[in-house]
């Protein structure tokens, strides 16, 4: 291993500051210094075309926050800003979210109020401020699983407030002694299958208490990434997009929370940025704020979910071949970019722009222009410190997890922008035989313009590029390679949505018990009953259930749950029953909904096992309908 300065062997090279030593240690160990010329070369052609447009770079501050402040959002972010201010009170929603969460995450909400609290009691506010271990006491009570599969703890906070292991002042989070470590037995036998079922955070804290934490580390000497495989989950695997939005907002809040107790397990800081409002283009192509594009591009053709030039771009790209070699890596000529990039402000959405003669390097250049000229950075100001960051976690198994946390953090309109590029840059790598453009070297490429980013006046982040360098290239790897992981909603989610729908139902039953009259809930029950004995349902037997496909010429049919029946199979047999004067859609274009009982709604993949997802949602009913977009 060698540690010192690394230098470049071309003189236009961007130089490293003196005194800077480029340690090539952990994940930097898996990129040679050949790939890493090309973060460099990336970088320098950046500068320059920075360079010609100066005048217009306006710098987004990133405001450094308050005391509390932070964690006074984050508590806001995670749908938890009852538990402190004027509003404080036994929400009834805030309850039955706290039930569920496993210990880890717990710890990590008990950690911030306790941070807000003090905070408050410092500022003399005079509205009520709750005990942090009052707002847990209250679950301690349910009997029952939490959702990690390990038993409810109990959470109590130390009298002397201990430090935490960061140094910071904070509850201390006891365990209990009567804490059962089965978990471990059920984390998978193979170091790459990643385990969707118990808490990510969980899994870290027993991995930590035990020998098998020992792993493989960072950037490990291989260059070769593991290969990571979701095992089969026999209720079906849960997709970004699968879900209602009402039941999303919960998987929202409860990523949040499981990615900063996986940080704080990890003792990495979990800090969200926040961006002081600048004022952005309204109108145009580069440098507009991607809700504004989509806004615009919506007018043009409804639903649009990418933009349409990011769309039109790549479709340019692959037009001519993929095979060109240095695609991505040779950049476009500067001052033609330039002119390229004013003609298309004018003429785009005219569609009098001319793009046979856009060269295949120079619509690379406008695609990753587009990118870092966005007015927030593609994985956004709250969460690109958290990307760089995961870098810094210990083992890949835990990097790919927290970046699966953060995908699902992302606002729709980056996510999906997002998926898009890594799909593309997938099929990029593909014909490496050709263009010889590896996962290494477009990992290299991309970096710069995902994470480099013009916007931050801060200078800690122009300091710090060149440790930053062979970290953000590596989680670049990572994101290209998993991408169909990172796009999956961990099942212990799921299942934690589906417990706090369950319990917000009870509670909502019994709510209505007591406020209204015996004589009118009798009535309202008989009502209620006669409802749902539609003829549909009437006398369905035990193990059989009712499928309705509106759509479909067959609008129902009663289904026998077998052991080995799956989603797709229930869809074929629909499909199978032709008429003529129905719409016929494709196999692709329809799919099986579960909806109601613990879930919103939620779309099934086709290898779903009936009868194992009606174990787990009894009172669901089941719809054949297309995705919506």
């Amino acid at each position: 291993r060698r540690s010192g300065q690394y230098t470049m062997n071309h003189d236009h090279s961007k130089k490293i500051p003196d005194g800077t030593s480029f340690d090539r240690s952990g994940s930097q160990d898996s990129l040679d210094e050949l790939s890493m010329d090309d973060y460099w070369k990336e970088l320098e052609n950046i500068h320059e075309t920075r360079g010609n447009n100066q005048e217009e770079r306006v710098a987004l501050v990133v405001k450094e926050p308050d005391e509390g402040e932070l964690e006074e959002e984050w508590l806001k972010e995670a749908g938890l800003s009852n538990l402190f201010g004027e509003s404080s009170g036994d929400s009834l929603e805030s309850v039955v979210f706290l039930s569920t969460l496993t210990r880890t995450q717990k710890a990590a909400v008990e950690k911030r109020v306790e941070t807000v609290t003090q905070t408050m009691r410092k500022r003399n506010k005079q509205h009520q401020i709750p005990d942090v271990r009052d707002i847990f006491r209250l679950q301690n009570d349910s009997k029952g699983k939490v959702c990690d599969g390990s038993e409810p703890s109990a959470v109590r906070t130390s009298e002397n407030k201990n430090e935490t292991h960061d140094g910071a002042k904070g509850p201390k989070f006891s365990l209990g002694t009567d804490e059962p470590k089965s978990l471990l037995e059920d984390m998978p036998s193979s170091d790459t299958d990643i385990n969707l079922e118990i808490s990510f955070a969980e899994q870290a804290a027993n991995l930590k208490d035990s020998s098998v934490g020992k792993m493989y580390k960072g950037g490990g000497g291989d260059t070769l990434l593991p290969n990571f495989r979701l095992p089969k989950d026999k209720t079906g695997t849960t997709k970004i997009g699968d879900l209602a939005p009402q039941d999303m907002k919960k998987v929202y809040s409860l990523a949040l929370i499981e990615l900063t107790a996986l940080y704080d397990i990890l003792g990495t800081e979990f800090k969200q940025q926040k961006a002081v409002k600048i004022k952005t283009k309204d109108s145009g192509l580069f440098g507009v704020p991607l809700s504004l594009l989509l806004e615009q591009d919506q007018k043009k053709i409804p639903g649009t979910k990418i933009p349409l030039i990011f769309q039109k771009l790549i479709a340019q790209i692959e037009e001519t071949t993929l095979e060109t070699e240095g695609l991505l890596r040779i950049p476009g000529v500067a001052t033609r970019v330039k002119g390229l990039c004013q003609e298309l402000e004018a003429k785009f959405y005219e569609g009098t722009f001319n793009w046979e003669n856009v060269k295949q390097h120079d619509a690379a250049s406008l695609l990753k222009l587009f990118i870092r000229e966005l007015p927030q950075p593609l994985l956004t100001v709250e969460y690109l410190k958290a990307f760089q960051d995961v870098q810094n976690l210990p083992t890949r198994k835990q990097q790919l997890q927290a970046l699966n946390l953060l995908v699902i953090l992302l606002p729709e309109a980056n996510r999906d922008t997002l998926k898009v590029l890594l799909e593309f840059l997938q099929r990029v790598i593909d014909h490496r035989d050709k263009n010889k453009m590896t996962l290494k070297n477009v990992a290299m490429v991309m970096a710069p313009n995902l994470f480099t980013f013009h916007g931050f006046a801060s200078k800690t982040i122009e300091q710090s590029e060149f440790v930053m360098a062979a970290g953000t290239a590596n989680v670049m790897r990572f994101m290209i390679q998993y991408q169909k992981l990172l796009w999956t909603i961990p099942k212990f989610i799921v299942n934690q949505v589906r417990k706090q729908n369950t319990e917000s139902q009870k509670k909502e039953k019994k709510d209505k018990a007591m406020k209204k009259l015996l004589k009118k809930m009798a009535y309202d029950r008989e009502k209620h009953e006669k409802q749902e004995k539609t003829p549909n349902d009437t006398d369905v037997p035990q193990g059989v259930i009712r499928v309705q496909a509106p759509h479909l010429s067959k609008v129902s049919m009663a289904i026998q749950l077998t052991e080995e029946l799956k989603a797709g199979d229930i869809v074929a047999r629909f499909l199978s029953q032709k008429s003529g004067n129905v719409q016929t859609l494709k196999k692709e274009e329809v799919f099986l909904y579960e909806i109601g009982g613990n879930i919103g709604e939620r779309c099934l993949d086709d290898d779903t096992y009936m009868k194992d997802l009606y174990q787990l949602n009894p009172n669901a009913e089941w719809v054949i309908k297309p995705k919506q977009s």
